[in-house]
Order: C-alpha cells, then sequence, then structure tokens
C-alpha cells in the first residue's frame, strides 16, 4: 500500500495543480477536481483563536493579525505543510513565488497580507481564488488545511462596514465561501470554538450541525481553555457528553496576548500548552489526546485514511473527466494557426467542408435537393396548367384579334397575321413560369447554403468566416440566377420567333365538294371558322408548352444547379488569394466565447491528466 505521506504528498501536488490551473471549486460549466479532492478546511468565527490553531500546528508565528476592525483573512489560504529531516532549515514557498524561499515568516505574513490586497485591491472585499503556501519544517506532519475568512454575524469592528472599505453584503459574502467549502462531502471541518464561549452560540458549530448533522466529517477544537471562569472546566464537552461527534474534541491552550507582543518562540508556546494539560487537575487524565501536536497528528492520520477510500472514485473521476474533455476538444476544433500560409490552408480547408456538404444536400445524401426537383415535377406543371390560354383563345379575343390583323382588307386564304398574334401572345405567358422556376430554384439553393454551413461543424468556430462564404455564395447565386433567367427567357423568345411550318401543314384543310382543299367558300367571319382558329393554336401552344416544360429544367439546372455545384465559390477563391496575413486573420476571427471555452478545457485538461500522472506514480511505487 501507498505511504501516509505519498498520499498526502499527491493531493498536495494535485491542490497545487488545481490552484495554478483555475480549479478552485465552484466552477459548473468545467469538471472540478478540487471538490472531489479531501481537505481539512478550518472553519471558526472571528476571535475564536482560528488563527492561534493553525499556527500552534505550524510552529511558526506566520498569519496576518488585525488590529482591531475589518477582515482580515478575505481569501481562502490553502496550507501545505511538508515534514522535512531534522536540521534543514525551515521555509515557506508561495505557489504565485516559484523558487522565491520565504525563511523569515514576518515576510511570509506581509505577502499573504500584499497578495491578498492584490486580488481584492482596496475594496476590502473578499475572493473566493485561494492564495497556495507551503511550508516545509521538521517541526509539522504532513497536512493540508485550508484557512477561511472567520464567520460573523455582524460587519466586524464597531464602524460600519462601508467605513472599513468593506461591502456590507460581506457577512452574507463570507457565510457563502465557507459552505462553499464545507458542504462538499470530502470536506474535513475542523470546527474552531473558544470554550469560553457558549457552545449552543458557536458560528462554527451551527454551521457544521447543518451540512454535517452526524458529525462524521467534524474535528471539534476547544480553543482558550485557559481563559475559562475559574471554578468552570470544558470536561463535558471534550468527553463527548455534550455536542457529542463521531470524532473526539481536542482542546487548545492559544498563545496569549502578551506572548504574542513579545514574540515568544512557538516551540516554547507548545511546551507551556504540552505543561498546562498535565497540570491541570480537569484535564490532566485526557493529556495525552490534547494540544495543538497531537491535533495535527490525528488530522493528518485521518487525512490519509479519508484519501485512501477515496482514491479509486478520484482515479474514476479523472479517467472519466480527461474522456469528455478530450471529446470537447475534439468538437471544438485546433486553435487557430498564427501563420498566414497554415491561415489560408486553414480556410481552404473550411471552404471544402462546406462545399462538401453542400454537394452532399444536391446529390442526395443529405435532404433538400430533392426540393429542387419538386420545382420541375410540380411546380412548374401546375403553373403551365394555370396560364390563361381559355382566356386568350376565346372567340370573342380570336375574331378581334384576327380582325384586327386584316386591317381593311380581309386575309384570302387563312388568316396568317392573325395566327401569328394569337401565338404570339399565347406563347408570352411562359415567360412567367420560366421566371418563377428560376426564381424558385434560387430560393432552394440559397436555403441549402445556408444549411450547409450550418451543419459545417467546423465552421461554427467563426462566424467572421461564415458570414464571407454566406455572402460570396449569395452572390454566386445571384450571378447564376440571373444567367439562368436569360437563358429560360431566350428560349421562350426562340419559341416565339419561329414557328414550327409543319404543324400547321399537317392540319386538316377544308374541302369543297369536288374534293380540292379550298377556303373560298367558308365564311371567314362565321364563328366555325375562328372556333377552328382557336383550336388550331391551342393544340400549337400545347405542343410548345410539352417542349418548355422539358428544356425549362435542363436551362435551369445548367444554369443554376450544376453552376452551384461546381464553381459556387470560385469567385471567393479568387479573392482569398489576393488577401494579406492580416485580413486572412480577420476571417479566422474565432468566436471568443468558444476561444474562452477551448482554453479552459486545455487547462482543465492538463490538470487532469498531471493529476492522473502523480496517482500512477503513487500506485506504481506501492
Amino acid at each position: 500500500m501507498a505511504t501516509m505521506e505519498s498520499l498526502i504528498v499527491t493531493v498536495n501536488r494535485i491542490q497545487r495543480a488545481c490552484t495554478v490551473l483555475g480549479d478552485h471549486g465552484g466552477d459548473t460549466n468545467l469538471p472540478t477536481l478540487w471538490e472531489a479532492l479531501p481537505s481539512v478546511v478550518v472553519v471558526g468565527g472571528q476571535s475564536s483563536g482560528k488563527s492561534s490553531v493553525l499556527e500552534s500546528i505550524v510552529g511558526r508565528d506566520f498569519l496576518p493579525r488585525g488590529s482591531g476592525y475589518g477582515i482580515v483573512t478575505r481569501r481562502p489560504l490553502v496550507l501545505q505543510l511538508h515534514k522535512t529531516e531534522q536540521g534543514l532549515q525551515e521555509y515557506g514557498e508561495f505557489l504565485h513565488l516559484p523558487k522565491k524561499k520565504f525563511s523569515d515568516f514576518s515576510m511570509v505574513r506581509k505577502e499573504i497580507q500584499d497578495e491578498t490586497d492584490r486580488m481584492t485591491g482596496k475594496s476590502k472585499q473578499i475572493s473566493p481564488v485561494p492564495i497556495h503556501l507551503s511550508i516545509y519544517s521538521p517541526n509539522v506532519v504532513n497536512l493540508t488545511l485550508i484557512d477561511l475568512p472567520g464567520l460573523t454575524k455582524v460587519a466586524v469592528g464597531i464602524p460600519p462596514a462601508f467605513l472599513l472599505g468593506q461591502p456590507e453584503s460581506i457577512v452574507q459574502d463570507i457565510e457563502s465561501m465557507v459552505r462553499l467549502y464545507v458542504e462538499k462531502p470530502n470536506c474535513i471541518i475542523l470546527a474552531i470554538t473558544p470554550a469560553n464561549q457558549d457552545i449552543a452560540t458557536s458560528d462554527a458549530m451551527k454551521l457544521s450541525r447543518e451540512v454535517d448533522p452526524t458529525g462524521e466529517r467534524t474535528f471539534g477544537v476547544l480553543t482558550k481553555l485557559d481563559l475559562m471562569d475559574k471554578g468552570t472546566n470544558a470536561i463535558d464537552v471534550l468527553e463527548g457528553r455534550a455536542y457529542p461527534l463521531q470524532h473526539p474534541w481536542v482542546g487548545i491552550v492559544n498563545r496569549s496576548q502578551a506572548d504574542i507582543k513579545k514574540n515568544v518562540d512557538m516551540i516554547a508556546s507548545r511546551r507551556k500548552e504540552r505543561e498546562f494539560f498535565a497540570s491541570s487537575p480537569d484535564y490532566r487524565h485526557l493529556a495525552s489526546k490534547m494540544g495543538s501536536e497531537y491535533l495535527a497528528k490525528v488530522l493528518s492520520k485521518h487525512l490519509e485514511s479519508v484519501i485512501r477510500a477515496r482514491l479509486p472514485g478520484i482515479t474514476s473521476l479523472i479517467n472519466k473527466s480527461i474522456e469528455e474533455l478530450e471529446a470537447e476538444l475534439s468538437h471544438l476544433g485546433r486553435s487557430v494557426a498564427v501563420d498566414a500560409g497554415a491561415q489560408l490552408y486553414t480556410i481552404l480547408e473550411l471552404c471544402r467542408a462546406f462545399d462538401r456538404i453542400f454537394k452532399e444536400h444536391l446529390d442526395g445524401g443529405r435532404p433538400g435537393g430533392d426540393r429542387i426537383y419538386g420545382v420541375f415535377d410540380h411546380q412548374l406543371p401546375a403553373a403551365l396548367r394555370k396560364l390563361p390560354f381559355d382566356r386568350h383563345l376565346s372567340l370573342q379575343n380570336i375574331r378581334k384579334v384576327v380582325s384586327e390583323a386584316d386591317g381593311y382588307q380581309p386575309h384570302l386564304i387563312a388568316p396568317e397575321q392573325g395566327y401569328r398574334r394569337l401565338i404570339d401572345g399565347a406563347l408570352n405567358y411562359f415567360r412567367g413560369p420560366a421566371e418563377a422556376s428560376v426564381d424558385a430554384v434560387h430560393f432552394l439553393l440559397k436555403e441549402l447554403v445556408r444549411r450547409s454551413i450550418a451543419e459545417t461543424q467546423e465552421l461554427k468556430r467563426f462566424p467572421t468566416l461564415q458570414a464571407e462564404i454566406a455572402a460570396a455564395a449569395s452572390e454566386a447565386l445571384e450571378r447564376f440566377r440571373e444567367e439562368s433567367k436569360k437563358t429560360t427567357l431566350r428560349m421562350v423568345d426562340m419559341e416565339s420567333s419561329y414557328l414550327t411550318v409543319d404543324f400547321f401543314r399537317k392540319l386538316p384543310q377544308e374541302v369543297e365538294k369536288g374534293g380540292n382543299p379550298t377556303s373560298s367558300s367558308v365564311d371567314r367571319y362565321a364563328e366555325t371558322h375562328f372556333r377552328r382558329i382557336g383550336s388550331n393554336v391551342y393544340s400549337y401552344v400545347g405542343m410548345v408548352s410539352d417542349t418548355l416544360r422539358n428544356t425549362i429544367p435542363k436551362a435551369v439546372v445548367y444554369c443554376q444547379v450544376r453552376e452551384a455545384k461546381h464553381a459556387l465559390l470560385d469567385h471567393f477563391y479568387i479573392q482569398l488569394g489576393k488577401k494579406e496575413g492580416k485580413q486572412l486573420a480577420q476571417l479566422l476571427d474565432e468566436d471568443p466565447t468558444l476561444m474562452e471555452r477551448r482554453q479552459q478545457c486545455v487547462k482543465r485538461l492538463e490538470l487532469y491528466k498531471s493529476a492522473r500522472d502523480e496517482i500512477d506514480s503513487v500506485l506504481w511505487a506501492r
């Protein structure tokens, strides 16, 4: 099995990596490893002796102290203790100042204060971003403690909070931050309560009971036992009869204010603490299980056991999170290159990806292209059937057109000009369905472009490039539509410009009694004569309609669909070749939200892989 030291050191390293890579809990957008790591969180009210307990465990005077007003601890302090061999110099090291060793612990205190001010400014607000401090000393046990701002019911100090530069919400802000830590099931709560205060009113115990009602995660610490009223003691609490917890209570004797002012050596203070319990009639039977040194050992041993129990779950969480983060990064895509050549290559690859999807829509690999066929198979025939030939070839209109075409001299054999005018007028109606077919296909191609852009996953990262491709495609489709419209209308005009003579030569002729075809005996202005003219024109127009029903789709496909399929972005590619590096970079101006998300995922993935390596190194060392 891995040793206690190696497990705690491993978690220490992972916590350091969490801090470096921005994982300190409370982030709901990304998986968090911080919350899965067991840690000891120190909770206590203002003036509960919390700072003294921490300094006694460390054996050094290193924490900032207030002057009476205001919140002193305004950021979490992740305090990692590393036991070194006897004789080696003690020193502290901050994560934000790597490789700088602080052997003067008064400078450690100053740096904690300065680093707090750097994050919170002069506003005296609190911040959830932790300060990470490692202390290396032969006088400590391997242990990680997280010191939090002291709980309070009112803004600290006689002056109102706003006069101290603190926000009026600071009391609630502190409680919210503390809750964020102690509510986690992997948190070991070190609840600090002064013995000279009614435990029922203790802020630390009240909060601990809310989040850990069974007391399974809570270690109770009674401070200031030496300051209790004469004739009173805390035996009922320390022996577990009052306010029982699953773990034994531990009593602590803090340094006196006189000792603090005289800078009494912390090792000497530990010795005085041991002497107090050994010589006290009330507590000497508990002396071996009291004091800051005993508390540190108990916490270290318990933290090790919790880490050991949680290790399989932590390993599983790490592996699962690595898979999820790698999948998301794959979906988000690689970061954009800075080299102009690489940027041009990326843009062309994205254009080709879009073009491939667009072609799949046209060719049937994706839905949508079938709607173009629907224009030719349903919309065009329906439009042709609705053309007003019945009105145009009504008896009244035929009479009018033929009569006007003859002028003052009636036609001799056949109403040649009347026929031509009736046919021209009828064929002109075909322009409407021809143009409508062009516009309908244009609309569908634009819709397929929009869908193809939306379905090109790689393009979602680059809204500027999306817009440019959409504009270039729209411009190209507009050119194709104009050419298609010219071609289809030209086909209609060709039908008007030269009539199929054979059609009329094959029409049945009026026959005289002698059997010779003639028109002389026919009343040129009789109703039957005009009906025959209408019937002949209608038949010819029907033949042209059948022809155009087949040729209009050919022209539209050739001029629009075929061109869109093969040359949609040709003009855009030419323009791309003229762009400089800065302009290419602007096209790849990625959505800031996606850029930030990728950076977050990369950092979090780095954290999880680092954590996996740390744990593997311990497990393989067994």
